[in-house]
């Protein structure tokens, strides 16, 4: 793996790139209808932050939102929480989506493991969306009742929150990798009136019967009254074993021309509930407006994506992860959206880049850990062996991307390519962080703060600073924070979960810093960081430095207060096939570790495991490790039910014991 120093400039723009770009139209717009000269982004970045109330009306009135009922507000207040988005307008966000459709065009192109390549058009997409509406409607959804779908990442689940949307109703989605018990914990706490569900799915190459988990689960949701069942895995299936099913294809029948109709809701009202992963109890129910959502996603998706209705954009996504939905707002712009079904890896790394070169692929959107596994497969050139002459950016989410991501995409997919890392959450269904472009890509850094979003590096002081890692905060509202979290009527979990460490001050739990040039660099969550002789520095700057060592898989480090007041730092390693952990390359992690850290961020243990904890989301469980091993009960510290590999729980439970055995004995 080359060596690159963080803040190595990769690429720049050219002239005719900036000027092609959609934020130098909505620029020149602003100098035209407002009067207003930005002569770089920085610039509009701060007058979009300190002037909120003229950018996001700027922002309605240049995508001309459609509101049935005019604004008179932009913005009720600055407090947070509390603070109300145009709250006289009425919107639909369903009505955004099809406004604008070419009906030849194709709306989207979805494949998986158990389908071929096919597109759909935007004028079947409407067709579809119009006849589930009114199946909707015979159900009995109106305004304001949820719809559930245990779904793949297919085209029919973009159907289904089309039509639900439509109705004003609120949408909520699990993927069906998501065990019984996890997919009640969600569903359970928002009483859905309907649930649409496939009967399994395929991974790997091997299916997955998932019709005895639905079962279960609509036998624990009694306000289920209609089940919609798509037979996904097998066409042949009935569903017959559950009650008020109907199939998907007499839920969509198109044979009587339907028209859409949209019911105009509060720009508050909840358009979906989207859930936290749940690690350390039941998962919380985070509520996002119509309006808000509308609002910012046509922002980040136009202005930081650069979509177009010539684009062909991708992410590799389930449907429950919030970047779905973030997908499937791609259809705001025109742009043809792509969704893939099935193991990202399998049967190898190219399916991607072959499925990049299939599909037109223009913006490739996928995970930090995506990239780094293709750095480690030896002889991986996506830019050799596939034709990706239309792709003009990868976009890179999850984690944080190390500089080396950065090299590795320029040096084996293509030399011209603008590269945007985002950083946001489920929190806010957006990033807050990410690409522009018409900046320089510097390797390791975060482009820009997004328009509108007052996004600050606070010390533990509460001040803000530069060229220094500290809290990512929020110290402005945005739309798409959440307008409540479901059954929270006092606001408190909502104020606990953002708003306790500095009040009315957003804290995101993440750490940052934002350099002089204003790019932004992210180091792994706050309450995950590694502190050894005062020094504090993020787990991704560990992470990268194991990275280098070709035999290892990946990493979690969890650094372990001790009572005299020092810390053990144990890290823990899964070896790629074949490998095993020597002496050796203990060694060499540990050199790796200081060249790239400092010497007293040297692991105190390093440690070979099975697998690693993950969220079913994908990302490592560092908190709730750390307090097992502190000695925690594991069913007070980890809901197991999010786990995608809940067994891996077991090597810490056992390591902590005996850790506690050992400690005893010296004591």
């Amino acid at each position: 793996m080359s060596e690159i120093k963080e803040g190595t400039l990769l690429w720049e723009p050219d002239e005719k790139r900036k000027q092609q770009s959609n934020i130098y139209d909505y620029m020149k717009w602003l100098k035209q209808h407002k009067n207003l000269h930005f002569n770089d982004y920085h610039s509009l970045w701060k007058w979009s932050v300190h002037e909120l109330e003229l950018f996001w009306e700027s922002i309605f009135e240049y995508f001309d939102l459609q509101a049935e009922q005019p604004y008179q507000t932009v913005l009720t207040s600055h407090n947070m929480p509390g603070a109300k988005w145009f709250p006289e307008a009425t919107i639909n966000y369903t009505e955004h989506i099809f406004r604008n459709r070419d009906e030849n065009k194709p709306a989207i192109i979805h494949s998986s493991e158990t389908r071929e390549n096919a597109e759909i058009t935007w004028k079947q997409l409407y067709q579809e969306t119009a006849a589930l509406q009114q199946t909707l409607k015979d159900f009995g959804v109106t305004k304001g009742d949820r719809v559930v779908a245990y779904v793949a990442n297919i085209y029919e689940s973009v159907v289904a929150f089309l039509a639900t949307a439509s109705l004003g109703a609120v949408w909520s989605s699990a993927s069906p990798d998501f065990g019984t018990q996890s997919v009640i914990d969600r569903f359970k706490q928002i009483e859905p009136k309907v649930m649409i569900t496939v009967d399994g799915y395929s991974y790997s190459g091997k299916e997955f019967d998932r019709t005895e988990v639905v079962e279960n689960i609509q036998a624990e949701i009694p306000t289920l009254e209609a089940t919609i069942g798509i037979p996904y895995l097998n066409e042949n299936s009935s569903f017959s074993h559950l009650k008020n099913v109907t199939l998907w294809n007499d839920a969509v029948q198109t044979s009587k021309q339907h028209t859409l109709t949209y019911e105009h809701v509060p720009f508050n009202d909840p358009l979906w509930v989207l859930f936290s992963s749940g690690t350390t109890g039941k998962p919380k129910p985070i509520v996002q407006s119509q309006g808000g959502i509308l609002l910012e996603h046509l922002k980040a998706l136009t202005f930081h994506a650069d979509l177009g209705k010539e684009d062909r954009f991708f992410w590799f996504t389930t449907t429950g992860w919030m970047m779905w939905n973030y997908l499937v707002g791609g259809l705001l712009t025109g742009s043809t959206i792509i969704l893939y079904d099935g193991n990202p890896g399998y049967p190898d790394k190219k399916m991607l880049w072959k499925f990049a070169e299939d599909t037109g692929m223009t913006v490739f959107g996928t995970s930090a850990s995506y990239i780094t596994a293709c750095m480690k497969d030896d002889g991986l050139t996506p830019g050799e062996e596939f034709d990706l002459s239309q792709l003009k950016n990868i976009s890179s989410t999850g984690s944080p991307l190390p500089p080396e991501g950065f090299q590795w995409c320029y040096d084996n997919v293509k030399e011209d390519l603008w590269i945007a890392s985002a950083s946001g959450g489920t929190d806010v269904c957006t990033a807050f962080i990410l690409g522009i472009p018409t900046e320089p890509v510097y390797a390791g850094e975060l482009q820009c703060r997004g328009l509108g979003a007052k996004i600050e590096s606070f010390s533990d002081e509460g001040k803000p600073q530069t060229e220094e890692v500290g809290e990512l905060v929020l110290t402005e509202p945005f739309p798409s924070m959440p307008i409540y979290f479901w059954n929270d009527e006092d606001g408190s979990r909502l104020h606990d979960s953002y708003f306790e460490v500095f009040p009315g001050i957003w804290r995101h739990g993440d750490y940052l810093k934002i350099t002089n040039r204003h790019t932004c660099v992210i180091y792994g969550r706050s309450d995950a960081t590694i502190n050894r002789g005062g020094i504090r520095i993020g787990t991704s700057e560990i992470y990268r430095a194991v990275d280098h060592v070709k035999q290892v898989a990946d990493s979690l480090i969890v650094d372990i207060p001790a009572n005299n007041g020092d810390s053990s730092t144990p890290l823990f390693v899964t070896m790629k096939e074949g490998e095993e952990l020597t002496d050796s390359i203990k060694k060499t992690i540990k050199n790796e570790i200081k060249k790239h850290c400092s010497p007293r961020h040297v692991p105190t243990g390093i440690y070979e495991v099975p697998e690693l904890p993950t969220t079913l989301n994908g990302k490592k469980l560092e908190i709730p490790v750390k307090k097992i091993l502190m000695g925690k009960p594991v069913d007070k510290v980890v809901n197991k039910g999010s786990l995608s590999n809940e067994d891996s729980l077991d090597y810490f439970i056992s390591f902590a014991k005996k850790d506690s055995e050992q400690q005893t004995e010296l004591d």
